[in-house]
């Protein structure tokens, strides 16, 4: 789908759009004379993202989700905070104008950031797009160097040593994960209990940390509508912290399918990664450790467990919406989604190799 793809506000995600467009101006200079417009990007299940024209002049807004989220979630103060930090350092992060951490104005906290216009290439291709062997592996190469390029910023230049504790990051992402998924359950799995003890019991050792984006994938690229396999921007930072880069690296080939996956899984995972041409996520990763020197030798514990953590994040979305914590009817069947992540990460658990 194309970034400029926009709806007409959902009902009950709708705010004062006339004390917004106060709000812009008191805090952004020379916006041009005209009314507020505001429309929505449909896409993603977790903070909302919205449109803002004024004219020729375009903004994003960030905000958290309906309802109640789990705790340190959404905190769109922080992920204000590390747009700020980061974009002098890597330009792919978008550039934010200001937070307002006044609810008074649209009912939650939230910020503003610069528009970036490209494509975005979820789990189809724009019509203008031909996906050819030759540009899918391109496109490949773009999603692993751009990775490469993320890990290899000084975070501690940056700016960000502050927001993350990277010494003991895998215990307390399997910690904090499993804890999450206990409080997040709607149902018994049985496969749950056994792939949770044999994650616990085998962490590996981490390498230096570097920042870690956590929600890295091909769809939270803004692609040059020119040059497709140009990043413009990277989107969606709002987990961010530092730690791991082969959990970053996982996290991301955890949202990549290939041919020879199952069909349950590619229904639960829609992306145009198993087009011909793009890498297989063993070939993925022979080029990550190439460009960064990492050693992957431990890879398939990190497979098996941000299959885990990508279950967990569809298991928190779909008790909101058993709750009635969201109308979004997109997340009705996510109870399904996450039986097969849990089945096909156990199994995988049981097998020698990711």
């Amino acid at each position: 789908m194309r970034v400029t793809e926009t709806i007409h506000v959902r009902e009950d995600e709708r705010f004062d759009a006339e004390a917004v467009e106060s709000y812009l101006r008191e805090r952004i200079e020379g916006l041009p004379e005209g009314e507020l417009e505001v429309r929505q990007f449909p896409s993603g299940a977790s903070n909302l993202t919205y449109l803002f024209k004024i004219g020729d002049w375009e903004g994003v807004l960030r905000r958290p989700p309906l309802g109640p989220v789990p705790p340190k979630a959404h905190d769109i103060g922080r992920e204000y905070a590390i747009l700020s930090r980061l974009n002098p350092h890597f330009p792919l992060a978008p550039a934010p104008y200001f937070f307002c951490e006044d609810e008074a104005v649209i009912g939650a906290p939230f910020y503003v950031m610069e528009r970036r216009h490209g494509v975005v290439i979820d789990d189809t291709f724009p019509e203008e797009i031909e996906p050819t062997p030759e540009l899918c592996r391109r496109l490949s190469d773009t999603v692993c160097d751009t990775l490469v390029r993320l890990h290899e910023v000084d975070w501690k230049v940056a700016g960000l040593d502050g927001i993350g504790r990277p010494e003991g990051f895998l215990e307390r992402q399997v910690e904090g994960w499993i804890a999450r998924y206990d409080k997040a359950k709607t149902e018994e799995i049985e496969e749950v209990r056994p792939l949770t003890v044999w994650l616990s019991a085998s962490v590996p050792e981490s390498p230096p940390p570097t920042i870690v984006h956590n929600d890295y994938k091909l769809n939270n690229l803004v692609l040059d509508s020119g040059d497709p396999t140009a990043p413009v921007a990277l989107l969606d930072w709002e987990m961010t912290t530092i730690g791991d880069p082969l959990f970053d690296l996982a996290v991301s080939l955890s949202y990549y399918v290939e041919p020879g996956d199952s069909e349950d899984l590619k229904r639960v995972i829609p992306t145009v990664t198993a087009t011909p041409g793009f890498m297989t996520r063993e070939e993925f990763m022979k080029r990550y450790a190439q460009r960064s020197g990492r050693d992957l030798s431990e890879m398939h514990w990190y497979m098996v467990f941000c299959y885990f953590k990508l279950a967990v994040i569809i298991q928190q979305i779909y008790a909101r919406w058993k709750k009635g914590q969201t109308e979004d009817e997109r997340f009705s069947n996510f109870d399904e989604r996450v039986r097969t992540i849990i089945l096909h990460a156990y199994n995988l658990s049981r097998s020698d190799s990711g």
